[in-house]
């Protein structure tokens, strides 16, 4: 673990990094429990020493900045988010260590996940590598291969969503995401290494295909809950706040639903210890959800957050907006995959919150409908050209 002891730094730039920490630590931490990644694994216990050290630091500047009692008011909540960005960061290590430490999730249940249209590498550049100082733009991953770099990791500093200047060096862990082919592609130009195939199995258990899809909502509610609960505090807005309390007690059914499954199951699969594995996900889900819930509190509760976090989340890396689809709109009763409105925005679609339904991580086959509410993520220029799809 890094060494805490105080040191100045910019409270500004540290709320940037705990978000980023926190919502790439989730992302990571579900792709190693849910695939069998041991080496993603490890790189979100790097993201948990990470954010253990910058908490310190962050929460002593915050409460030197408080000069009055309005200060303190406003800085309290900040403080707040602190502790639940770290808290976020801690559940995804304890998901991530299901593969490593808890046995993992049933090769049943891994087998019987749904088939996703990108997955996550991580790859080590070795010494020979071919492309070892050449910037991320003229290596052109993602326009030959579709992979994206979403974060290199360089000795102990991380560099979350790097840009194409930055140029590779030998020993660099670079994480991507993309169609599995590209990843094969680049993670074999980086390493050096073949990728090699597991063998698959047919799980053919019912109660397992269950639990597949329950761990799916899992992960996705939790990645929701923590985009929105950051927004709603960004935005002021109470009505998200008040939907990350909902994904927080659906988190909840599902947990118990998964308790049930695991008991249902305990002799359908051929390492039963395994199933261990589902009890801790589905606690660290919960954990992740509080969290987010804490962060949502600020605004439920009326409180003044320092223009501070604003500054911050304006700097991260993506940002979360909602937008409602409007009657009249070109996109009413078009497919997701038809419009390619990542593609054409850059944002992409987290969900649809349509009445009193949700459509987590929703595919290209959904097809929009008017008053659809769309939680999107991406960069800030793709914010204004999505609201002006939707007909805002």
């Amino acid at each position: 673990m890094e060494d805490i002891a105080y040191r100045s730094r910019n409270v500004r730039e540290t709320l940037v990094e705990l978000k980023n920490v926190s919502e790439l630590a989730v992302d990571l931490g579900y792709a190693a429990a849910l695939y069998g990644y041991p080496g993603l694994a490890e790189e979100v216990l790097e993201l948990e020493a990470r954010a253990e050290s910058l908490q310190y630091p962050a929460t002593i500047a915050l409460m030197l900045a408080a000069k009055r009692s309005t200060d303190a008011e406003q800085l309290v909540g900040i403080v707040q988010i602190v502790g639940a960005a770290v808290d976020i960061t801690n559940a995804a290590a304890d998901i991530a260590g299901v593969v490593t430490s808890n046995g993992g999730v049933p090769r049943e249940v891994r087998e019987a996940l749904p088939e996703a249209d990108e997955a996550i590498m991580r790859a080590v550049v070795h010494d020979a590598c071919s492309v070892i100082g050449e910037p991320l733009g003229e290596l052109a991953f993602e326009t030959d291969s579709g992979v994206t770099v979403i974060a290199i990791r360089r000795g102990n500093e991380w560099d979350i969503d790097p840009d194409e200047t930055v140029a590779l060096e030998a020993g660099d862990t670079v994480i991507g995401s993309g169609p599995i082919a590209g990843l094969e592609t680049v993670r074999e130009m980086l390493t050096g290494e073949a990728t090699v195939s597991d063998e698959t199995v047919d799980p053919g258990i019912d109660a397992l295909d269950r639990a597949a899809e329950l761990v799916v909502d899992l992960k996705n509610i939790s990645e929701l809950a923590v985009g929105l609960g950051y927004a709603s505090v960004l935005f002021g807005d109470a009505d998200l706040a008040t939907e990350v309390r909902e994904l927080e007690a659906q988190s909840d059914r599902l947990k118990r639903d998964i308790e049930t499954l695991v008991i249902e199951a305990g002799d359908q699969v051929r390492e039963p210890s395994q199933l261990r594995g589902l009890l801790y996900l589905a606690t660290a889900s919960e954990v992740i959800c509080d969290a987010a819930v804490n962060i949502a509190e600020i605004v439920l509760r009326d409180g003044a957050v320092h223009p501070v976090f604003g500054q911050a989340i304006g700097e991260s890396d993506e940002l979360i907006t909602t937008t409602t689809v409007e009657q009249g709109s070109t996109l009413t009763a078009r497919t997701l995959g038809d419009l390619e409105l990542e593609e054409q925005t850059g944002m992409s679609i987290m969900a649809i919150h349509r009445g009193d339904d949700w459509v987590l991580a929703p595919t290209g086959d959904e097809q929009l409908r008017p008053d659809d509410v769309l939680i999107a993520r991406g960069p800030r220029e793709g914010r204004p050209l999505l609201r002006k799809w939707t007909g805002n």
